[in-house]
């Protein structure tokens, strides 16, 4: 008995310093976990001090781990989305609702599948997208005017203004392949299939030194990057298209990824094609019959598709193989029919749209710290038009191609828990050519452009123990080959959590761009695309550059956010081409700067079943040319003083209903002199963009219905109205001399009411 008792006590220090030993710090296990199952802890480190824990085996699912944690540590762990939790004290948590902001991510902000994260990042999940009005589909570039400081004056996809940009100052890459074709229906519809996009970052300053060009913005458009051994499928059709997409497991390796969507406007013509058309091709070629003949155009054929492929191959749970194509398609035929001397002629006319990409990546994971990646892309965009001028027995033939190809070399270094570091090399050979042929008389012009851009960048990624300060630094320093010239661009990216509810943020970025777009005539490329690429030549065509910074205070509790971000941001070396005037500038080449100073303001509450939100956008963006309107600044083509958005969404099982308002004061304009409207057969303007054309003011609406068939097919009805009060806005207003030189006022109207319905299948 005695040999027991001693044999007892002796043991019982040993074996509790054994558990003791077992033990480690909370904050240490949960990095751990992090890690093991690619998942993300905030907390405050008050909440965590101290504590420790005995780590479970290793087996466990996520989900019996979360219930082991809770079990052993009086804490809550709370889970967001998939893949984010937050930590509370037991007793703190029931009296109090976990905020996204907690997390330094605002989950479903505004509508489900829209998350704003630290750091200036909005990302876009389109699979699991809800509602916005007037749109029943997860059309990106139209989504992303939901958000403050983006808005697209005319309408169109492919001029996305973002804090006073032009669409051209964007940088839009689809699983890193830059494209220069981001619409169908030449504005109207975007180019890109939602239903095989996985993720899209939308950063409108702050960005990663990892992007170059985009001196306004970066919209990146990720598919799904990993293999899910899982088939899946789906298909739809609208009122002015059919798509089917499909996810082929090929092996346990292996994975096909395709997507196909095209129109069905040359099919049959449905009330939206007829409002799209009316609003896209109003004052263009197309419908702008000669004056003082007997020109017309008629049996008009158009349509577009688009069509994507990804192969994904494992070749081992460290190297990862992805190849991919992506391919955009519009055409526009009609015929053009006049009498001359009695005798009836007729010729087509035709314009051509289409971007084909390509890109192969290669990634490596050395071990859990070390990573490498590389990705060879290529870009080849045409834009031809054949133009025949029926009445005056002339043809012209125009031209635009582009073609981007770069190397990306990219290597990824997790110091310790808390500092990450990202750097690279990158090399881009641009290609843009114009070419102008006339028959009659005859005149040739064909213009090429090559630029070559080596380019470095490096970044350091900090986070805090506690998740609650966020910290990037940047910085990329391109080489511009043919100019013998260099550009240092600083990246800056700090967001702090403050006092649980408030968040602060400041961003700021240098960034340049070789590429740009300019309108040379009104009615190039038909009237109706009259943008054409062009390459800096560093003299009439400078490098742009643009220098910007913001701050940003954020606050957010019980489901209610209140946003507001002041930002100024400076571009130099626009031409008074790519800003499409159409006053006494249009035809004068000069080189100048924009600055825009503004302030974004959302206020969101979202309760169970409906979130409602009002945002507010105040922006002062100015001209300044040395040889224009002697050297005074003038407003900017695209300066829109105030715009207010007011909208909600709902949802009651599985239907959903939005309604939403946009108003916005009008563009400004340059109306001719008054009294004295012509002088020496030319019109005499006033000073430049002096006057507004009236506001803007539209009301949308769209519903949604979910259900099955059968047990394993989940279908989607979808009805939307676009502009239901069928208001006229004036989109833009310009000026022209008729051969008596009297002046007309020719305006240009956005889309009346608009419907929309579709019908989408998914297994």
């Amino acid at each position: 008995m005695l040999y027991l008792c001693l044999f007892f006590f002796y043991h019982l220090p040993l074996k509790a310093q054994a558990i003791k030993e077992k033990e480690i710090a909370l904050i240490t296990y949960l990095k751990q976990i992090e890690t093991q199952y690619n998942v993300s802890f905030t907390y405050a480190d008050s909440n965590l001090r101290n504590k420790t824990i005995i780590p479970p085996s290793k087996t466990l699912s996520l989900k019996a781990l979360i219930r082991y944690l809770e079990e052993h540590t009086t804490l809550t762990y709370e889970k967001l989305s998939d893949g984010i939790y937050v930590v509370r004290n037991l007793v703190r948590s029931i009296t109090s609702t976990t905020q996204a902001l907690d997390e330094v991510i605002i989950t479903n902000y505004l509508t489900k599948g829209i998350i704003l994260k630290n750091g200036g990042i909005t990302n876009l999940k389109p699979k699991t997208f809800g509602i916005l009005p007037g749109l029943i589909e997860p059309d990106v570039l139209q989504t992303i005017q939901a958000l403050p400081g983006i808005q697209s004056v005319d309408e169109r996809v492919s001029s996305v203004n973002i804090r006073g940009g032009t669409h051209d100052q964007n940088l839009i890459l689809w699983d890193g392949i830059k494209m220069y074709q981001s619409g169908h229906f030449f504005g109207l519809v975007s180019a890109f299939n939602p239903y095989l996009t996985d993720n899209v970052i939308i950063s409108k300053n702050g960005s990663s030194a990892i992007y170059g060009d985009g001196v306004s913005s970066v919209i990146d458009m990720r598919s799904s990057n990993k293999i899910k051994n899982i088939f899946s499928s789906g298909a739809g059709i609208n009122l002015i298209s059919a798509d089917a997409y499909s996810v082929l497991p090929l092996s346990k390796k292996t994975e096909l990824q395709l997507s196909l969507r095209r129109s069905i406007t040359d099919i049959i013509e449905t009330p939206t094609f007829d409002q799209y058309f009316k609003r896209i091709f109003q004052d263009s070629d197309l419908t702008n019959n000669l004056s003082g003949t007997e020109t017309v155009s008629q049996n008009e054929t158009f349509y577009f598709y688009d069509l994507s492929a990804k192969f994904l191959y494992d070749i081992s749970k460290k190297d990862k193989l992805r190849i991919n194509f992506f391919n955009v398609y519009n055409n526009l035929d009609y015929e053009e029919q006049a009498t001359i001397n009695n005798t009836n002629e007729a010729l087509n006319s035709e314009l051509v749209q289409g971007n084909i990409s390509a890109g192969v990546s290669y990634s490596r994971n050395w071990n859990s710290k070390f990573s490498t990646s590389a990705q060879l892309t290529f870009s080849n965009y045409k834009l031809d038009a054949t133009n025949f001028d029926v009445s005056n027995n002339q043809r012209l033939i125009q031209e635009n191609e582009v073609f981007d190809g770069s190397l990306k070399v990219n290597l990824n270094y997790r110091i310790n828990p808390y500092i990450n570091f990202l750097g690279g090399y990158q090399f881009t050979e641009v290609g843009i050519s114009n070419l102008q042929d006339v028959n009659n008389p005859n005149f040739r012009s064909f213009i090429k452009e090559v630029l070559h851009t080596h380019s470095v960048f490096s970044e350091f990624k900090f986070v805090s123990n506690s998740k609650n300060t966020n910290a990037s630094l940047g910085l990329r320093s391109n080489y511009f080959e043919k100019f013998s010239e260099s550009s240092i661009e600083p990246r800056l990216s700090f967001s702090h959590r403050f006092l649980d509810f408030f968040r602060v943020e400041v961003l700021g970025e240098l960034k340049s761009q070789t590429t740009s777009q300019i309108i040379d005539l009104q009615n190039d490329f038909l009237g109706v695309e009259q943008r054409r690429w062009v390459l800096s030549n560093n003299t009439t065509i400078p490098i742009i550059k643009s220098q910007q910074l913001s701050t940003g205070i954020h606050y957010s509790r019980d489901n209610f956010l209140i946003s507001l971000e002041a930002y100024i941001k400076n571009v130099d070396g626009i031409t008074t081409r790519s800003q499409g005037f159409q006053n006494q500038f249009q035809f004068v080449n000069a080189i100048g700067s924009y600055q825009i100073k503004g302030v974004d303001f959302l206020i969101n509450k979202k309760f169970e079943d409906l979130s409602i939100w009002l945002s507010y956008s105040y922006s002062k963006n100015d001209y300044t040319f040395d040889n224009l309107n002697a050297g005074e600044s003038f407003p900017n083509n695209f300066d829109t003083r105030h715009t207010v958005a007011f909208a909600g969404a709902y949802t009651y099982n599985n239907f959903k209903l939005a309604l939403g308002l946009n108003w916005r004061t009008g563009k400004p304009l340059t109306e001719p002199d008054t009294i004295e409207p012509v002088v020496n057969n030319v019109i005499n303007y006033n000073s430049p963009n002096a006057n507004n054309i009236s506001d803007y003011l539209r009301v949308d609406t769209s519903a949604t219905y979910d259900f099955k068939i059968g047990n394993t097919t989940q279908a989607t009805l979808g009805l939307s109205l676009w502009n239901i009060l069928d208001r006229e806005n004036i989109i833009n207003t310009y000026y022209t001399l008729n051969r008596d030189d009297s002046v007309s006022k020719v305006e240009n109207f956005s889309l009346g009411i608009t419907p929309n319905a579709s019908f989408r299948i998914q297994f």
